[in-house]
């Protein structure tokens, strides 16, 4: 009898571990991988609607980026207020990961941005105007800068010397162009546009017909169709099973939109703390430890009493780690010993990245963030703060069938307040000067009489080639006009990161994973 319970329970044993075997090939909503967890109904099945679901990809890592894995700091000041604002007071806050440019953008890249649209609007002379640069940023009443005047935008030799002279509203028309320019190289690589015909339309005056990201993806753009979708093929299909020619977002194929970053990601990405991380390399099994409280008065790691200098021995040693103004009169050194061999900027990979290998978070320029300025910002979200959102949608009704305008964007308008009464999240479109406790946001200011602290009031980080080694720091800030520019004064982009915040491999999981293991009874 016992020999016959034990041989009962042997097959009841195995009985049940072939269920956990088959339980196994199903996925964790219990159907079967490529179903609903919710329907049950196939994915990518034309007998069942071909609801089109792509796997998950890794996060590619778009042209010039990189990425910067995000986390909590202090966000401000780290060091004493020299200049009495107290406009800084340190709060900690989260950044989410992101990617952002390695270099500022230089000269050979905005001498791109204006030569492609000399070409497709030819005739828009006052538009292209106002894309220039102010090459007159550089003339002083007591200096002799004429040859900057004349050459530095021009000039082969500076073409990878950071760009200047270029306003607020000018940095963010060229994130803009770039995402357009990205997506659709992106778009022709693979096969999904004729690169022929694209080049050769937009480049001869297309005008208007040019490709803009999201006209494309709305359908308001009249693609020429590339040999992966010519003659009845494609790898995508729609809810009939036929091929579909055009490529939308959620194929995983095309890139986020390039953007100023904010400033609280700038201000990080300044500080590259992931040097100080013993977890030294992205990605890695191993979770490093929490070590923001490090704080750190620039974007390099603490190496010794003089944080400006690099401390170790060798050839390098003394060697300043960014272009900036020592004192007065001393902008680069003495000949024969130049210290920072920079009299005015250098070129944009010059000088020790950070630990995220970023170069010149400080010193060459200032550099251009989204936000609007505003002296306090305990009233930011202390997660992604920003200041200057403006919530938009389509504006079909002045579309009236064109949703683009001459420049082929995409027409916007604020959303209309009376639409959002309802809402609990945000209830006006124009949050700009939401809460920030000034009743004249508004008011035209003067020059000498008041702050000039307005809506169009932009912040600028990173201390430049004639800073001193204060503005050096990422937590300080100051701000000008979005119309103004300055010869310190360039930029970067930025561009969401989407997925776990780890890292850019699809292997990467939001949450901490454990073991799984059987209740215990």
């Amino acid at each position: 009898m016992q020999m016959q319970a034990a041989v009962k329970n042997c097959f009841l044993l195995l009985a049940l571990s072939g269920v956990m075997v088959s339980c196994s090939k199903k996925s964790a909503g219990g159907t079967k991988k490529g179903e609903s967890s919710v329907t049950g109904w196939k994915y990518n099945d034309k007998n069942q609607g071909n609801f089109n679901v792509p796997k998950p990809k890794d996060v590619k890592t778009a042209p010039g980026l990189v990425f910067v894995q995000g986390g909590t700091f202090m966000l401000g000041q780290s060091q004493e207020d020299v200049m009495m604002e107290w406009n800084n007071v340190p709060k900690r806050a989260t950044v989410n990961s992101f990617f952002i440019d390695k270099t500022e953008i230089a000269n050979v890249h905005y001498r791109e941005f204006l030569y492609w649209h000399e070409n497709v609007f030819p005739d828009q002379e006052a538009m292209l105007s106002a894309l220039r640069p102010d090459s007159l940023v550089w003339r002083s009443e007591l200096s002799y800068n004429e040859p900057y005047v004349e050459y530095y935008f021009r000039h082969p030799t500076f073409n990878y010397y950071p760009v200047v002279g270029i306003n607020w509203k000018q940095a963010k028309r060229f994130c803009e162009w770039r995402t357009d320019r990205v997506n659709e190289l992106e778009l022709m690589k693979t096969g999904f546009l004729d690169p022929k015909t694209q080049i050769k339309k937009e480049l001869k005056g297309a005008g208007q017909d040019n490709f803009v990201n999201d006209a494309y993806l709305m359908g308001e753009y009249a693609a020429t169709p590339g040999p992966k979708v010519k003659g009845g093929k494609s790898p995508l299909k729609d809810a009939q099973g036929k091929p579909r020619k055009t490529v939308k977002f959620e194929d995983g194929i095309m890139f986020n939109k390039y953007r100023l970053p904010t400033e609280a990601e700038w201000e990080y990405a300044a500080y590259g703390f992931i040097g100080q991380n013993p977890q030294k390399k992205l990605n890695a099994n191993k979770r490093g430890e929490e070590v923001h409280a490090n704080k750190q008065m620039y974007p390099w790691k603490n190496d010794g009493f003089d944080n400006l200098r690099y401390t170790r021995r060798g050839a390098n040693q003394g060697a300043f780690l960014a272009n900036f103004k020592r004192g007065a009169g001393d902008y680069m050194g003495v000949a024969g010993g130049l210290n920072d061999n920079g009299a005015y900027t250098s070129e944009v990979d010059t000088y020790a990245p950070n630990g995220f290998g970023i170069y010149n978070m400080a010193g060459n320029v200032n550099e251009w963030v989204f936000d609007v300025y505003r002296p306090l910002r305990d009233d930011q979200s202390d997660i992604a703060g920003i200041r200057g959102n403006v919530f938009q949608v389509v504006d079909y009704k002045r579309g009236q069938g064109n949703l683009r305008d001459s420049l082929g964007r995409i027409i916007m308008v604020n959303q209309s307040d009376s639409a959002l009464k309802n809402r609990r999240n945000y209830q006006r479109a124009y949050a700009v000067n939401f809460l920030d406790g000034d009743s004249m946001s508004f008011a035209n200011y003067g020059y000498g009489i008041t702050t000039l602290i307005s809506d169009k009031s932009r912040v600028y980080k990173g201390g430049g080639w004639n800073d001193q080694a204060y503005w050096l720091s990422p937590g300080t800030r100051r701000y000008l006009e979005e119309d103004q520019s300055s010869s310190a004064i360039g930029f970067r982009c930025a561009m969401d990161h989407v997925g776990s915040p780890e890292g850019t491999s699809v292997k990467n999981k939001s949450g901490n994973k454990f073991p799984s293991r059987s209740p215990k009874r």
